[in-house]
């Protein structure tokens, strides 16, 4: 297992990070604690989770997963082993907050039940979980308008935001402050508005990054490697799809397609491109679940690949890619598939 520095924070974490969003809803507790217990045994020392998991959020769900986590924290006691990442969610969850977008006032009131929830007295990294603004993540990609965007408005937000970060960072709850699922500009927002005032700079960015989704490669990619802004890659399996588990329309039984219903992930682009990934995977003796986490692992942006699994047995075979590096050659296959499936999703 490979050790990272998060952003400049000196906060050191693992390259794979074990990722908890399915617990609760999906997996029961004694599951969550099984592949708690399994990441650690393998060096695992990074935990995410975020205040609206297990997904797909609820009122009867969210807050379920902090709820695992710390009833694991209070039977175990080794609250300081980990490095615990949460996050803010809202702006259109309406059972959080009423669905109001993050601001200093509901960070407050989020950090608060997230630490009562997760019995620990501070939160290692605390993240936006998607900007407030909007964003070309998940499936908005096709509906992103940032020139309707009244930016003036952005600012006041961000800083309003970092001042309470800034005291929550001094008052000892949170370590480290980080965005997700945010673009290059938002950014640089956060990078300038902070360094301006004086408050926490931003450690990292959890945004996706697997075989069919590549955009960090561009301007993000270069913003993380000057600003020292690195990347937690999540869905590093494209949400099960580079499994080859749903090509042909299947569906398996228990499956993230069969318990979230709509799956976005499926159109004629994604099946062509997963098909020619398990191929290559194939060619080479690899499984491809491992080929597609380990190649994250060697992307020089990337801080740490976020895995999750509903099985121990899905989670050993992901974490089987510590063991794996991948040779020149299936890199340069790799690299030729990229220019022949740039963007199917």
């Amino acid at each position: 297992m490979e050790m990272k520095k998060l952003g400049r924070t000196g906060i050191e974490v693992t390259d794979i990070c074990l990722g908890t969003m399915t617990w609760g809803s999906q997996n029961t507790e004694a599951e969550g604690h099984a592949q708690i217990a399994m990441a650690r045994d393998a060096g695992i020392n990074f935990m995410d989770t975020a205040e609206l998991y297990a997904v797909p959020g609820s009122p009867e769900t969210s807050g379920r997963t902090e709820e695992i986590i710390g009833n694991w924290f209070a039977t175990h006691q080794d609250r300081e082993n980990w490095v615990l990442a949460s996050k803010i969610g809202g702006g259109g969850n309406t059972f959080l907050r009423e669905g109001k977008r993050a601001d200093g006032a509901s960070i407050r009131i989020a950090v608060d039940g997230s630490l009562k929830r997760l019995k620990t007295d501070y939160i290692d990294l605390y993240q936006i979980h998607w900007a407030s603004r909007g964003h070309y993540h998940f499936e908005n990609y096709w509906r992103y308008a940032p020139h309707k965007q009244d930016t003036a408005d952005i600012l006041a937000n961000l800083e309003d935001m970092l001042e309470t970060l800034n005291e929550l960072v001094k008052s000892g709850k949170i370590r480290a402050i980080g965005v997700s699922n945010e673009t290059t500009w938002g950014i640089t927002q956060w990078l300038r508005i902070a360094e301006a005032k004086g408050f926490p700079r931003l450690a990292s960015v959890q945004n996706e990054y697997n075989f069919l989704r590549r955009l960090f490669d561009h301007d993000l990619a270069e913003l993380s490697h000057h600003e020292d802004v690195g990347l937690l890659a999540y869905s590093p399996l494209a949400a099960g799809m580079l499994t080859g588990k749903y090509l042909d329309g299947q569906t398996p039984k228990g499956s993230r397609k069969e318990y979230q219903k709509g799956f976005w992930r499926q159109n004629e682009f994604s099946e062509a491109a997963t098909r020619d990934y398990l191929a290559l995977a194939k060619k080479h003796g690899l499984d491809p679940a491992q080929m597609a986490i380990a190649f994250c692992r060697t992307r020089p942006f990337m801080t740490s690949t976020i895995i999750g699994a509903t099985s121990t047995e899905q989670l050993a075979i992901d974490l089987g890619a510590v063991n794996l590096t991948l040779s020149p050659e299936v890199l340069g296959e790799i690299d030729a598939l990229f220019r022949r499936h740039p963007r199917p999703l």
